[in-house]
């Protein structure tokens, strides 16, 4: 028994003094290295490095997407926010032009508004084309014109005194400010937030729960060599680091492919969209998801997101491995059940 478990010294053998200190004699032994407990490479090895890379993939495009709603919410809000309307009526008698300069010019009377604009026949004829087709005679049609106020989105105006005066002024015109839309994409991007962080701990859920049951099936192929290490000696912060490192080194790997695949896709579809502007399927991909540029924080989350992924793998393999050897050292402790027998 002590030759096999007596490391082996490496070139000429040098005589150890009986006298000398125990470190000395350490020092003098250069150890063989020894090999690793789990193999490096295997199926079960290669099938999780799969489906963490698929984990990895589907948390970050969900983190990239996220950011990418937010991203154009925002914008939205911001360009909405900048802006009020005044919607002035058509009516009997009614001098058109006189009244939408009254308006404007009673609008621009209010601390926090910088300019006004009236949409003139050409402008209000191009937003109705999309409905009523070209060639449209606006004086035929019933249809509203639109005065544009641009407002400091610091110190806004005071927009309940403003419809009041308008609509004392101008009975025909409507303020409209924009609270719907902003509260609505306000509420979008909240509810987009939510779902999104719903499906990041689904997928982290599901990804835990598969190195769990990968390390128990690792520890019950290799059950019999860390039972022997333990039983020599080896502490359980040993045998856990070895396993520690194994699933290290997978997650790295798996993370980064599906990180990796997530950044490319999301730089692919900003790189297609920016080519293809003016075209009807740039057009409509543009007003269904927005841009697809994620920016810098996008990229630097999908980096966040790998680095998380694979911590959260390395600590899942260390305490499922150090709880799994605290059961074998409870069954030995217990002669009933390592008998096969109940315990009382």
């Amino acid at each position: 028994m002590n030759e096999i478990t007596r490391p082996r010294r490496e070139g000429p053998a040098v005589p150890e003094s009986p006298s000398a200190p125990p470190q000395q004699r350490r020092a003098e032994m250069r150890v063989r290295p020894t090999a690793p407990i789990l193999p490096p490479s295997n199926i079960q090895g290669n099938a999780l490095l799969v489906v963490i890379s698929i984990m990895a993939f589907l948390a970050c495009l969900t983190l990239g997407a996220v950011s990418m709603v937010r991203a154009t919410a925002s914008s939205w809000e911001s360009q909405i926010s900048r802006e009020i309307t005044i919607q002035i009526k058509p009516d009997d008698g009614l001098d058109m032009d006189a009244t939408l300069v009254k308006a404007r010019d009673l609008a621009l009377t209010f601390v926090g508004t910088r300019q006004g604009t009236i949409m003139d026949d050409a402008a209000t004829a191009r937003l109705l084309e999309p409905w009523l087709g070209a060639g449209l005679d606006l004086k035929e049609l019933p249809v509203p014109r639109l005065v544009i106020i641009t407002i400091d989105e610091n110190n806004p105006p005071d927009f309940a005194a403003m419809r009041d005066l308008l609509r004392t002024e101008v009975p025909q015109a409507f303020l409209d400010d924009h609270r719907t839309w902003v509260d609505r994409l306000v509420s979008m991007a909240r509810t987009t937030v939510l779902i999104g962080t719903g499906i990041l701990i689904l997928v982290f859920t599901a990804m835990i729960l598969t190195v769990i049951f990968a390390t128990r099936g690792a520890l019950s192929g290799n059950r019999h060599i860390v039972e022997v290490l333990h039983f020599v000696g080896a502490e359980s912060s040993f045998v856990a680091t070895e396993f520690q490192k194994h699933f290290l080194k997978i997650s790295l790997k798996g993370s980064a492919a599906g990180g990796i695949l997530a950044a490319l896709l999301f730089a692919t579809a900003s790189l297609w969209q920016s080519n293809s502007l003016a075209t009807p399927e740039s057009d409509q991909a543009t007003a269904l998801f927005g841009t697809f540029t994620i920016g810098f924080s996008g990229y630097l989350g999908i980096l966040a997101t790998m680095i998380v992924i694979a911590l959260l793998t390395t600590l899942t393999a260390r305490f499922t491995v150090m709880r799994t050897i605290d059961e074998i050292d409870l069954i030995r402790s217990d002669p009933a059940r390592s008998d096969g027998l109940p315990s009382s």
